[in-house]
């Protein structure tokens, strides 16, 4: 599917940051894979759509897309248990030889 099939502007709420830790940065040079942080419902064909919307400039072409559920946390705040919110995310695959660029894209919303 494409991006023309989807809501522009549902598909720019889709993506809501990347995903920065030691693991993500291995997965990005081992596998070519870049870890997002997305909505709950968001399909993976919603998040490959958006991905190639948001990084058009760049012509990021992408493979595959896997889902994960992560479950929140449970905390303690002083004698009280909390829990964090469960979230979702995804690990999107773009073709070899392409990278994506997140401080053009903050530079074009600065515009």
């Amino acid at each position: 599917m494409s991006a023309q099939t989807f809501n522009p502007e549902r598909l720019m709420q889709v993506i809501l940051a990347p995903q920065i830790s030691e693991k993500a940065t291995y997965i990005a040079e081992k596998h070519n894979q870049v870890i997002f942080r997305v909505i709950p419902d968001a399909t993976k064909a919603e998040i490959k759509a958006a991905v190639e919307l948001m990084w058009k400039a760049q012509n990021i072409e992408v493979e595959s897309v896997q889902v994960a559920n992560v479950k929140g946390k449970e905390k303690r705040f002083g004698r009280f248990m909390g829990r964090r919110s469960n979230w979702k995310k995804a690990y999107v695959s773009i073709k070899s030889g392409q990278e994506i660029n997140f401080s053009e894209i903050a530079q074009g919303e600065a515009k």
